[in-house]
């Protein structure tokens, strides 16, 4: 009987809660907005023939990577960061190979890397989930071929040291380090002027979350041009759909556009948070576009609670170190003033009712 390979059949399943997601979606840390005039203009332009052949990424990418002040050889453009994971999953790993990741993070790095056979290691962040450099750097070993990280991570938001991140770098010279910048945006610090200097670092980037563009799936990769020209031999040569590379440009066109959005965010971020403070709820400081929200043993009456007045969170309470955590998206001025309006509902109803902490 034909069966998947066993690192296959022994992989966590990932399922996202996308059913029924009707409100202010404040989940799954997206643009709550939407793209930029000039995007959607774009759309409407479309023609026929452009659908109709398959799609052209390299001149995009030139625009991209001057965008980004990089060398062109040493970008490609991937059908999301998942891609661009992906990618160098296949591309480095091989079964009885070692990967550090630090918990909790982002699902994705274990689920790539341990469907190649590697041995993924989980190291348990820190307190407050700081991340543990010393520790990452203790079990770097000659089997070590990946260390991936996001920065600033999710779901607590947290960051990396420049330095920290450089450390490894210099300690893990064998192994790919792999610095995922989804939430660079909301951030502003970023490693993409060290690729030149360190053959061993990759740098991904996203446009589903400043710019609005997450149902078109489109990311970046960054790294020397040896090694993505190693990276690109396990993709595909059309992994990137002509709608999304037709709506890119217009995209980093617009910036001010997403300026405004990112400023927006930053400002709700620290009013929510102001909030939690006022409300005594405990919470991480974040880099990003959400905040993750220590709700204890309520955290599933929480969850019900606002979506019943139409906003969606996240429940992360199953995530390592984040037992009875919900995270939490930040939008628009507008948005975060109905977030907070619910907020104070719900806790006044969750004590009130008698809910256990």
């Amino acid at each position: 009987m034909l069966e998947a390979r066993e690192a296959v059949r022994r992989l966590k399943e990932y399922h996202p809660p996308l059913g029924g997601r009707v409100g202010l979606r404040l989940d799954f840390n997206e643009n709550t907005v939407g793209c930029s005039p000039r995007v959607l203009e774009r759309l409407r332009q479309l023609q026929f023939d452009q659908l109709a052949r398959y799609p052209e990424r390299e001149s995009v990418e030139r625009q991209i990577a001057g965008h980004l002040g990089v060398d062109p050889a040493g970008l490609l453009l991937t059908n999301g960061v998942d891609e661009a994971i992906h990618l160098i999953c296949e591309t480095y790993l091989e079964p009885g190979d070692e990967v550090l990741i630090v918990v909790p993070t982002f699902s994705m790095y274990e689920i790539y890397a341990a469907a190649t056979g590697a041995r993924v290691i989980t190291i348990p962040a820190a307190p407050e989930f700081r991340y543990p450099t010393d520790e990452v750097l203790a079990r770097i070993s000659p089997r070590t071929r990946l260390i991936a990280m996001a920065n600033p991570n999710n779901p607590t938001g947290t960051v990396v040291a420049k330095s920290d991140l450089l450390r490894i770098l210099r300690a893990a010279s064998d192994a790919a380090v792999l610095v995922d910048e989804a939430y660079f945006d909301f951030y502003g610090e970023s490693l993409l002027d060290d690729v030149a200097s360190h053959p061993n670092l990759f740098v991904a980037r996203t446009f589903s979350k400043a710019y609005g563009l997450a149902g078109l799936r489109i990311g970046v990769l960054v790294g020397s041009a040896a090694q993505m020209a190693m990276v690109r031999r396990v993709g595909s040569p059309y992994n990137v759909n002509a709608v999304a590379l037709a709506c890119l440009p217009e995209a980093l066109a617009e910036q001010e556009y997403v300026r405004q959005y990112v400023a927006e965010v930053r400002q709700g971020r620290d009013r929510l948070e102001q909030e939690l403070r006022s409300l005594k709820l405990r919470f991480w400081p974040s880099q990003a576009n959400f905040v993750l929200v220590s709700i204890g043993e309520r955290h599933d009456a929480f969850v019900r609670a606002m979506r019943e007045r139409g906003i969606l969170v996240r429940d992360r309470s199953r995530d390592p170190g984040c037992a009875g955590c919900v995270r939490i998206s930040v939008g628009s001025h507008e948005q975060t003033e109905r977030l907070i309006v619910a907020l104070r509902e719900v806790v006044r109803a969750i004590v009130a009712a008698g809910v256990p902490a």
